[in-house]
């Protein structure tokens, strides 16, 4: 690592501790010329992610919208936002395991409804009702049906 006092390019590690998370490792050097020491930054480099829309469009994956839409599923409900930003992160990790530069939009959405159902069944569906845009009252029926029957499942 390059020394900015002096432009050095050796230099030696006198400390190492994990920040945000563990996603960062933080080092303190020491410039073997100068002995001015100084802090370096190492972190995984994501590639940023394409998600593919219903209409064959792409933009780039933001969690943000993830996260708003969760949060409006989860209104009044006893959720906390803690629950909320563990769902979210889990949704990121999963999409970024996914190792492709594109990724569906409807991958992302099984992927929050499978989380949401695991959180709250309320916000589920009100999720799942947006997002499958239920043509009608059947429709949605059928889903509240196969909910009854997981639940039955796990009783």
């Amino acid at each position: 690592m390059k020394c900015p006092a002096c432009g050095c390019i050796d230099s030696k590690v006198i400390d190492s501790r994990l920040s945000e998370n563990g996603k960062v490792t933080r080092r303190r050097r020491e410039c073997t010329e100068c002995r001015k020491k100084f802090t370096t930054y190492e972190r995984i480099e994501e590639t940023p992610v394409l998600v593919v829309k219903n209409d064959g469009t792409r933009q780039e994956f933001d969690i943000r919208k993830v996260q708003n839409g969760v949060i409006k599923s989860c209104e009044k409900r006893p959720v906390t936002v803690a629950q909320i930003e563990a769902l979210t992160e889990e949704v990121a990790r999963r999409v970024q395991a996914q190792f492709e530069p594109e990724v569906s939009s409807k991958f992302i959405g099984e992927v929050v409804m499978e989380e949401l159902k695991k959180l709250d069944e309320v916000a589920y569906v009100r999720y799942a009702s947006v997002y499958r845009s239920f043509k009608d009252i059947h429709s949605f029926m059928e889903e509240l049906q196969l909910l009854m029957q997981e639940r039955q499942k796990k009783d």
